[in-house]
């Protein structure tokens, strides 16, 4: 059994760790922390997880989590980079599902995230946790940065096609949206009933957080600079992220329904529709699954691409145990084999 550590539980993130986690039969939590719910049962503040999770919340200052196997970070960022270097100098394995160890670049990290990194030695380390992108890599690794709902949503979207060298590398454009909980579980104005209800808007356009991180896989990929344009939007409901991702086609005599399909028929959590499909976010609510649909409007040059993950799970709790399982040499899809929930 493999003995897993949640730190930051009482995040929506923690909380569907523990809501698969419960239920993955290689796995036994020892525990969940939060500083501020140190204490309380575990199943008091989630009463999902009544009879399933016995264990109450202990301060992170005073849990041995270096007796775990693999410690989960569901915590804001800056949070990992502290404690990290203690826990893989102990043998324990951490994945990351903050944005501590997504970007190389130190400096562009401490631009966009307005902190000093604690160990930047470890960010050349640390293996981005896209699977679809590193499985190989993420075999062999000790700490995994678990890529951002955004950026998971995007780059499944628009890798195939850059690594097929079938549209140019510039422009590139996401048009995301996003239900309220990509916000986290706290008390914001933004995010209340009554404010984001009824609504729709964009934000963040002059540059989100989540940018840098994808112009840094779509670059790896594309082996040059893109010009890639991203805005972000905020629908009134809970889960799920929409992408609409448009592309300029290089050439015309490509099946891009074909090499979508092709690319991905050994991915088990990506599932590309038939051709003029249109994919829906409640399609994927509450499993690890991205589906794709790929359109060429009038014939013409520009493509379209859907893409559709639920934020939480394949955006990332999902994709987090999806790692663990591809670390510890299990089955990937082990424990997170759930059908989508309907209506």
């Amino acid at each position: 059994m493999i003995k897993v550590g949640i730190v930051g539980g009482t995040g929506y993130t923690g909380v569907e760790l523990l809501r698969f986690l419960v239920n993955h039969p290689q796995v036994q939590i020892q525990a969940v922390t939060s500083r501020a719910e140190a204490g309380t049962s575990v199943a008091d503040i989630f009463p999902n997880l009544r009879g399933y999770v016995d264990l109450a919340f202990t301060d992170p200052a005073q849990e041995n989590l270096h007796e775990c196997d693999v410690v989960f970070f569901a915590t804001p960022n800056g949070t990992a980079m502290q404690t990290t270097p203690q826990l893989l100098a102990a043998g324990v394995k951490v994945i990351d599902l903050s944005a501590d160890f997504r970007i190389k670049d130190i400096a562009v990290w401490e631009k966009w995230y307005g902190m000093t990194h604690a160990c930047p030695d470890l960010v050349a380390e640390a293996v981005y946790g896209l699977p679809e992108m590193n499985r190989t890599a993420i075999a062999k690794a000790r700490l995994i940065a678990c890529p951002g709902c955004y950026p998971t949503a995007v780059q499944l979207g628009l890798l195939p096609l850059l690594r097929a060298d079938v549209i140019e590398s510039t422009p590139l454009i996401a048009d995301a949206k996003s239900g309220v909980s990509g916000a986290g579980r706290k008390a914001a104005v933004p995010v209340l009933m009554g404010e984001a209800g009824e609504s729709f808007k964009a934000y963040n356009v002059a540059g989100h957080r989540h940018l840098p991180e994808i112009v840094q896989g779509l670059n790896q990929v594309a082996q040059q600079p893109v010009n890639f344009t991203f805005v972000p939007h905020l629908v009134p409901m809970i889960r799920g992220i929409h992408a609409t991702l448009y592309a300029t086609l290089k050439q015309d005599n490509v099946d891009l329904q074909q090499l979508l399909a092709t690319h991905y028929q050994n991915e088990p959590f990506v599932d590309v529709l038939p051709a003029r499909a249109h994919p829906e976010t409640r399609n994927v609510r509450g499993t690890n699954m991205c589906q794709l649909a790929i359109h060429r409007p009038q014939n013409g040059s520009t493509i379209v691409i859907l893409s559709v993950i639920d934020n939480l799970v394949k955006g990332a709790a999902g994709q987090a145990i999806q790692n663990m399982n591809i670390m510890c040499e299990l089955p990937e899809a082990m424990g997170l084999k759930q059908v989508a929930l309907l209506p």
